[in-house]
């Protein structure tokens, strides 16, 4: 992209947007700022003071947001997309847990909002491009013509799974500059040319929940229902306050720390700590094992729908790589019956607690293919 174009930056407030308008301003194009509040039913905790920014910073995020566009010299708009965010959103977000899953409302935000109502909106407003600061790239490959997602440089911030479901139309207009860079490369970009949001700290989770405990926040949409907490053995250990409360995998908030059963389990000692591993909602029973290598938290197959592929088709590679969380290193994998509806992953080596709901996101390399939301995992024992 060499001649000068009307530019959309989406400013979050946070540093990696303002570096990113920065750059594409230094480049010559014309770089106007959006800020997107995406919830409004709880911007302030129940019983905040008037001097207490309550769980959800978007208030504060803005005026960071409206401070770097003034040093940037660029126009910034307000846009409320809360009722498009609680309808594309929050209301799946709750289905899926309602029915035992986790799912992973950052992927769904970038595919509904982020690189839709946004770039609608974007695109009203004359833009040729959109630009965030995700951890990304894209380019056009030259012998097909297809826009490709790639991972971000940097190792450690790499985006790529979040925008995993972004398609060829969203891919073509979109831009993320600092996906060229290190974070600490941003961070002093943003020092030289005196942001004032420089050394703001990196933003962790969504915006709605915020930093409040997170079976609180659940406890105000679900109900509880309370049920049998069983061990590997089927021995009652303990209730569980609703299954939609836990996540496979999970170790903290089990409430059953100082419990020791009696003798070694298969992959467990008898002092090893506590692990969600099942969710039966036929029976609303919570199974717990002990020890992180218990094969219940074990999988070498997956099975996943709702599937997502960036160049509008599934890929013709069967040997590739896969993630089925976001930290995690790409894990090799065999392909099978990948279509439009949705695919079937073998691994090498076995993958550790596989959740329903999370997304399986595919990798060439560099390169990410797309993917799917798991639906089911195949554990070892």
């Amino acid at each position: 992209m060499s001649s000068k174009q009307r530019v959309v930056v989406g400013l979050s407030g946070g540093v990696d947007s303002a570096v990113t308008a920065h750059l594409l301003k230094k480049q010559g194009h014309e770089v106007i700022g959006i800020f997107m509040k995406n919830w409004e039913d709880d911007d302030r905790a129940p019983d905040a003071g008037t001097d207490d920014p309550g769980y959800c910073t978007s208030n504060i995020d803005f005026v960071d947001a409206a401070a770097v566009a003034d040093v940037l010299g660029i126009e910034i708009e307000h846009v409320n997309f809360a009722a498009e965010y609680k309808d594309r959103v929050f209301a799946e977000f709750l289905r899926e847990y309602q029915a035992g899953r986790t799912p992973n409302p950052d992927i769904l935000c970038n595919a509904e909002i982020k690189f839709k109502s946004f770039l609608d909106h974007a695109m009203r407003l004359g833009a040729e491009k959109i630009a965030t600061g995700h951890y990304a790239r894209v380019r056009q490959n030259p012998q097909t013509g297809l826009h490709e997602l790639l991972k971000g440089l940097d190792p450690s911030k790499d985006q790529s799974y979040f925008l995993h479901r972004l398609n060829q139309a969203q891919l073509s207009k979109t831009l993320f500059p600092v996906g060229e860079l290190h974070k600490t490369q941003v961070r002093q970009i943003a020092e030289e040319i005196g942001l004032p949001n420089a050394k703001k700290k990196d933003s962790t989770g969504i915006c709605f929940i915020g930093e409040r405990p997170f079976r609180e926040f659940l406890n105000r949409y679900i109900a509880k229902e309370p049920g049998p907490m069983r061990d590997a053995r089927g021995r009652l250990i303990g209730e569980h306050q609703g299954l939609s409360f836990y996540t496979l995998g999970q170790r903290q908030g089990l409430g059953i720390g100082g419990i020791k059963a009696k003798g070694a389990q298969k992959g467990g000692g008898e002092h090893e700590p506590w692990f969600v591993a099942r969710k039966d909602m036929a029976t609303n029973t919570l199974w717990v094992v002990q020890g992180h290598d218990h094969p219940w938290l074990q999988s070498h197959t997956l099975q996943a729908q709702d599937v997502s592929w960036t160049a509008g088709f599934a890929p013709v590679q069967t040997d590739i790589a896969a993630k089925t969380r976001y930290r995690q290193s790409d894990a090799p994998c065999h392909v099978e019956d990948a279509g439009l509806q949705g695919f079937a992953l073998r691994f090498a080596q076995a993958q550790w607690a596989v959740t329903p709901g999370q997304s399986a996101v595919l990798y060439d390399g560099d390169v990410c293919l797309g993917g799917g939301v798991i639906a089911s995992a195949q554990a070892n024992a």
